[in-house]
């Protein structure tokens, strides 16, 4: 039996920009099981929220376009979905906690009035049913059911987080996209949000995607690991994979920029130079112009994607004596 929850393959996005084509996603492939999380890492502009919103079906129409592959949840392609279905999709099956919270909220409801219309669209029930789980939904994520008709300007950045969180998951939905959930937020907050969505997770057997620049997040969250870089994915695998068997480059470089407790040194090893412009991506691998260990055949053709132990997929041609996949 097929225990996949969410099945991307080749998928490719673009946007246009001042006359221009920006290849925000480049033929990138993964799945998620039921229950486990995936953690998808990569600096700004890598194209880990354009991923996330084409999950949603949420690209803006005016400039954005699928420009191939697929994208299956439970089997079902959602590209090809009709308006109708897609409304039903979203945040009944697949939710998403945004960004920031700060934008992600109406100012003109109140919180509770926000999480009941959730509800109320996906479910059928009367106003006071949806009020009265809204409550509940409040309650959950540590706030008292009282501040249901509190406005979101009378809420600190870490309290509207959890009403954002609170909304996503009104309906239990299967699948959950938490895109840097803990941006706005000081470190103690961002602790207690990411417990919060651990334990809500475990207790609905909640399947994750979590898009962060913090890998230590993704150590402590996520059971697989993804590392995008110029709308790629570049090494993808479990978590433990990922961390004790680096093999790509720009991965390595991740880790080589966290301080390290055990270790004496007097600067960090930042990543020289910048990432490509999407709108004018180089041939060959999107990191050769700025990897130590290039060579002139990085600098040309398709780097294929190797299989270096089972699970565990790099894009680097360091990794060709492996199978190519």
């Amino acid at each position: 039996m097929d225990n996949k929850i969410l099945d991307i393959k080749n998928l490719s996005i673009t946007y246009e920009a001042d006359g221009a084509i920006v290849k925000a996603v480049n033929d990138i492939s993964f799945s998620l099981e039921k229950g486990d999380a995936l953690g998808i890492v990569g600096e700004t502009g890598a194209g880990k929220t354009t991923t996330a919103l084409a999950i949603m079906q949420l690209l803006p129409n005016i400039n954005s376009k699928i420009a191939g592959g697929e994208i299956k949840y439970e089997g079902i392609d959602v590209i090809t979905m009709s308006e109708e279905k897609k409304r039903e999709y979203r945040g009944n099956k697949i939710s998403m906690i945004f960004q920031d919270p700060m934008t992600a909220l109406n100012p003109i409801f109140t919180v509770g009035e926000q999480i009941a219309e959730v509800i109320r669209l996906h479910n059928t029930v009367t106003e006071k049913e949806a009020s009265k789980r809204a409550e509940n939904m409040l309650e959950m994520v540590g706030i008292p059911k009282n501040r249901y008709y509190d406005y979101p300007h009378q809420f600190s950045g870490g309290m509207k987080q959890r009403v954002i969180i609170a909304i996503a998951l009104a309906c239990t939905p299967s699948l959950l996209i938490a895109d840097e959930p803990t941006t706005a937020l000081d470190v103690t907050i961002q602790a207690q949000v990411l417990a919060l969505i651990e334990g809500l997770r475990k207790e609905n057997n909640t399947s994750l995607i979590l898009i962060t620049h913090d890998l230590g997040v993704i150590a402590e969250t996520c059971e697989k690991a993804a590392i995008m870089y110029a709308g790629e994915i570049v090494e993808i695998g479990t978590t433990e994979q990922i961390f004790n068997n680096t093999r790509h480059p720009y991965t390595e470089g991740l880790f080589g920029s966290i301080p390290n407790i055990n270790k004496k040194v007097h600067r960090l090893t930042p990543i020289p130079g910048l990432a490509p412009d999407p709108a004018d991506l180089p041939d060959g691998c999107k990191f050769a112009p700025r990897c130590k260990y290039k060579c002139e055949e990085c600098e040309r053709g398709n780097i294929p994607a190797f299989l270096v132990e089972e699970g565990h997929f790099v894009k680097c041609l360091r990794c060709r004596d492996n199978q190519e996949v």
